[in-house]
């Protein structure tokens, strides 16, 4: 059983900030989500739906580089049964973002058809790009931009203000700054989103973060565990014990023969982050099962 932790991430800006997306979204033809595929439901801000209505809505399924694949073909089955426009795209390589300008024409074409019927043929779609800190919508933009319009970083909470990217002929984004939601009432979502560097590190343990983790992947993906920590975990050992177990393979000991938790737990978090335990989803639709 995983360890609960207190996960909650509410600065002030990001109030300010919804407030600027609620404002804007009246500006804009369609509203495209973008989250994290290898947690695609704990990356959606349930607040989205409340602030932008009955908009059109593009759901973006990114990071596919470093997520299962069959589940998130299964996750874009699941969104699109919902109704939403889907693509499923990796920004830092930018594989699949050449699916989104049509997609998005797709989804606004009744709107397309009455700017034509009424001669406005040059004027541009305008979209809104929404999404949590650290899914990648910087790097999403600036694929989509051919140019370094939006500023990308790996720490979340980078982009702070709104800010009107013009993408060629025919397509304005709004960038908007990832927001939070107040309180995270799921202790599975809170973990999720600090897993994946949604949370800043710096306001949790990231001892229990990695144990926590540890358990995830002995349930879902015990393989990865063996091929990169050369252990087969146990299934009886508590989450702490599998990471001190990963801290001596590594060889991380301190004075007197003492496991650096501290140390493994970073180098593990780092690692998951970066893709090298390989392609993992944490969340499985519904009717769906896992191997």
């Amino acid at each position: 059983m995983s360890i609960e932790m207190n996960i909650q991430w509410f600065p002030g800006h990001m109030t300010k900030a919804r407030r600027m997306m609620e404002e804007q979204v009246r500006l804009v033809d369609a509203v495209c989500e973008i989250v994290d595929a290898r947690i695609p439901e704990s990356s959606r801000n349930p607040d989205v739906d409340e602030m932008v209505g009955a908009k059109p809505r593009v759901l973006i399924l990114n990071r596919i580089d470093q997520a299962d694949p069959a589940l998130t073909k299964a996750w874009a089955a699941h969104y699109k049964a919902l109704g939403y426009a889907v693509i499923e795209t990796d920004s830092r390589s930018g594989k699949g973002v050449n699916a989104f300008y049509p997609a998005l024409r797709e989804l606004l074409k009744d709107k397309l058809e009455q700017y034509r019927a009424k001669g406005l043929v040059s004027k541009p779609l305008r979209a809104m790009i929404v999404g949590i800190p650290n899914v990648g919508k910087s790097s999403f933009i600036n694929r989509v931009a051919k140019r370094k319009a939006a500023q990308a970083s790996d720490k979340p909470g980078v982009t702070r203000g709104k800010q009107w990217i013009a993408v060629g002929e025919g397509l304005e984004l709004l960038d908007t700054p990832g927001i939070l939601w107040p309180r995270f009432d799921n202790q599975t979502v809170g973990e999720n989103l600090a897993f994946t560097g949604a949370v800043r590190d710096e306001i949790m343990d990231r001892e229990t973060l990695a144990a926590n983790l540890l358990l995830r992947l002995r349930a879902e993906y015990p393989e990865r565990i063996e091929a990169r920590y050369k252990f087969v975990p146990d299934l009886e050992a508590d989450g702490y014990t599998l990471l001190e177990t990963a801290a001596r393979k590594r060889g991380f000991l301190i004075s007197g023969g003492e496991v650096d938790l501290e140390r493994m737990a970073a180098v593990l978090l780092d690692e998951f982050r970066g893709g090298k335990l390989g392609r993992v989803t944490l969340e499985v639709p519904s009717g769906v099962m896992q191997n």
